[in-house]
């Protein structure tokens, strides 16, 4: 029997019994009657829940339920990037945890993720920029974190083919993260998968969940197309669709859902080894292990449930990459593909309990939910373990758009659509 553990040992053992020895990564699980806990949405964030509520805190008796495939949804459809360069007190500890979790991440789940630390460099383009890049740039080290404040010449060494001079907004410099990088999306999924399933969590894809079951305030289970499932506890970690499954529970979220576009381009030889961000537009871009350029910019800016775009955004985000490196114009665009964004009214997300007993909430991801798969996995794992939020994630209450204590990263005010 071959071991369940992957390594350079197992690797050559199949390849010399003809690969005919590999189990599957998870089980297709059969939902029981009745579970400790059970997650709904089979994304990044549910499957990390489930896999540190089995590992760190002991519950095993948990389901994670999925109407899809496990990869189906937003943690597949994203533009891989991973960073802990964040200002505000509320968010730079929640996504420095996160970034130490991706760093041991392989080791602990003993799956190939492809974390790859490439950097991530914020450009800046005016003295303006400038100056808000050394004020976040300070806090970030003011919490243990690392960034580097570059001039021009500093960028030019690293990127010299970036458009400097000709351009309408000429670089001046940017801030770094050597830190950040990139990590295979759905490696992710399917590396929390496995190893949730190692633990003795059932994962119960192509199963819907239509509405809860509530008594007396209090959750007693789920109802599927597979029939009821009871649960002392429901966690909800379901992305974009998070107000619409909440509405059958009957809460009214303060949550907008919207498209958010990306884009791949065809293979090309090596060109962009980190992360690149535009300072005067919204465009980000690397380039995958494919040879692929994968970038992304702007939501298409209207509520939508649908996980395709529309051509304004298509020709926005194309203009920045062409001020930005006029000749990734020779490239041909092989595809496209958009996630739906679960839009907080300040940016930033809600874990926390809801008004209903043993009812949990894991959403408001906005633009961060694939960065910070692993800290709001345990983050939310410890909130329905020991009914009581992570130090790391206190700010992230959904009571704060009522109390005034709103996270506001970009300084927007309440309009989801500029987050």
């Amino acid at each position: 029997m071959p071991s369940d553990r992957y390594s350079i040992f197992s690797v050559l053992t199949e390849a010399l019994r003809g690969q005919t020895g590999w189990k599957p990564a998870w089980r297709k699980a059969t939902p029981k009657p009745n579970y400790d806990v059970v997650i709904v949405g089979g994304g990044g964030h549910g499957l990390a829940a489930a896999y540190y509520l089995a590992k760190r805190y002991g519950l095993s008796n948990v389901a994670v339920i999925e109407k899809g495939w496990i990869g189906s949804g937003n943690v597949g459809r994203n533009t891989t990037i991973v960073r802990s360069n964040y200002m505000l007190p509320g968010n730079i500890p929640f996504y420095e945890t996160s970034m130490k979790l991706w760093e041991g991440l392989e080791q602990d789940l003993n799956y190939n993720a492809m974390v790859s630390q490439r950097g991530v460099l914020n450009l800046y383009h005016s003295d303006g920029q400038r100056d808000a890049y050394v004020r976040r740039g300070n806090a970030m080290r003011m919490h243990g974190v690392d960034a580097e404040l570059l001039d021009r010449d500093a960028v030019q060494r690293m990127y010299p083919w970036l458009n400097y001079d000709n351009a309408r907004f000429p670089i001046k410099g940017g801030l770094l993260q050597r830190r950040g990088g990139t990590v295979r999306h759905d490696a992710v999924a399917w590396g929390y998968a496995r190893g949730a399933d190692q633990h003795g969590v059932d994962i119960i894809e192509n199963t819907e969940v239509t509405g809860f079951r509530i008594t007396n305030g209090r959750i007693e289970g789920v109802e599927t197309s597979r029939g009821f499932v009871g649960a002392r506890k429901v966690g909800l970690a379901c992305a974009g669709n998070s107000s619409r499954v909440a509405s059958m529970a009957g809460l009214n979220l303060p949550l907008e859902s919207h498209v958010l576009q990306a884009f791949v381009t065809e293979g090309i030889k090596p060109f962009i080894d980190g992360v690149v961000t535009f300072g005067a537009g919204h465009f980000y871009i690397s380039q995958s292990d494919k040879g692929g350029l994968v970038f992304g910019g702007d939501l298409d800016g209207y509520n939508s449930y649908a996980q395709r775009g529309n051509l304004p955004v298509v020709e926005d985000v194309i203009e920045g990459g062409m001020a930005l490196m006029p000749r990734i114009g020779r490239v041909r665009l092989l595809r496209s593909w958009g996630g739906i964004m679960d839009m907080s009214m300040d940016g930033s997300p809600i874990i926390d309990h809801t008004p209903i007993s043993g009812l949990y909430l894991n959403g408001g991801w906005c633009y961060g939910g694939f960065k910070a798969t692993p800290a709001a996995g345990l983050c939310f794992a410890h909130l329905i373990a020991r009914n009581e939020p992570h130090a790391v994630a206190r700010a992230y209450r959904l009571d704060r758009f009522r109390t005034g204590h709103m996270v506001d990263e970009k300084g927007m005010g309440n309009q989801p659509n500029l987050h």
